[in-house]
């Protein structure tokens, strides 16, 4: 079997395993839904003041932000936390000494991440429009979507890869990759929108890091101007952090148990 074809039946193999183990499969899709019912619930009754001077309403907000941060927890978060367990465990060494090139069956990890996060922006969208009335994307809009999904999705994959050879340990996974998220989905305006009274800092020191500019990119492309505008800038700042993360990633990556 070639390798393209042995990348097809790993991303097969990976997506049966991911659902034949309900409860994580059940978090993955749960959290950022239950993110949104909540900020919704406890400040969606308020609006959100644009750059261009309009407003929006804040459950209207919350979809598409809480839809970004769907791909960053498929994306990131699971991939850092379960390669470095895998690697702890001997899964990794093991594929290593199978016939299937490393890249390979990292390719298919990447690829079934960026699936799951499609389907979260998915289940985001409908859920937003069903409960909240929010707009969805129009067919302009939507390939811009996809295009941010797919580079976005792509490059914190990468970055996640990179992380794993910061992590000593499978135990330490979850606290080491929650630190490296949870502030910038903070300062990026995710979890809390940043309107005219955010301080200056925190929006400099969110411009530094590409949560914020996949945000930014993802609010431009699943709404569309007027009310956010949509600048390539944000697509090529979250690209490079990707092909950084990728080099680092071919550098460290480890496939053995650290000592």
């Amino acid at each position: 079997m070639s390798d393209v074809g042995l990348t097809f039946k790993q991303i097969r193999y990976t997506n049966k395993a991911f659902w034949r183990n309900p409860a994580s499969a059940f978090f993955t899709f749960a959290f950022p839904l239950m993110f949104l019912v909540i900020f919704a619930s406890l400040f969606g009754h308020g609006t959100v003041t644009l750059k261009n001077g309009g407003t929006l309403d804040q459950s209207t907000y919350y979809v598409a932000s809480m839809a970004a941060f769907g791909v960053l927890t498929a994306c990131y978060t699971n991939i850092a936390i379960s390669v470095t367990f895998q690697r702890d465990t001997g899964i990794l060494k093991r594929t290593r000494g199978t016939p299937m090139p490393g890249w390979s069956y990292l390719t298919a990890r990447v690829i079934h991440a960026m699936l799951m996060a499609a389907v979260l922006v998915l289940i985001s969208a409908l859920f937003g429009k069903l409960a909240y009335g929010a707009a969805l994307p129009t067919s302009g809009d939507l390939l811009r979507t996809v295009m941010v999904v797919v580079v976005g999705g792509a490059s914190f994959s990468a970055l996640a890869l990179a992380l794993t050879a910061a992590i000593p340990n499978a135990d330490a996974a979850p606290a080491i990759v929650n630190a490296t998220i949870l502030p910038l989905l903070f300062i990026s305006g995710i979890f809390v929108p940043l309107g005219e009274g955010t301080p200056q800092w925190i929006i400099t020191l969110g411009d530094i890091f590409p949560v914020k500019h996949f945000v930014d990119a993802f609010l431009g492309a699943f709404y569309g101007p007027p009310n956010f505008p949509f600048a390539w800038s944000d697509i090529a700042i979250v690209a490079a952090w990707g092909v950084a993360g990728l080099l680092l990633a071919a550098r460290f990556f480890s496939w053995e148990p650290r000592k």
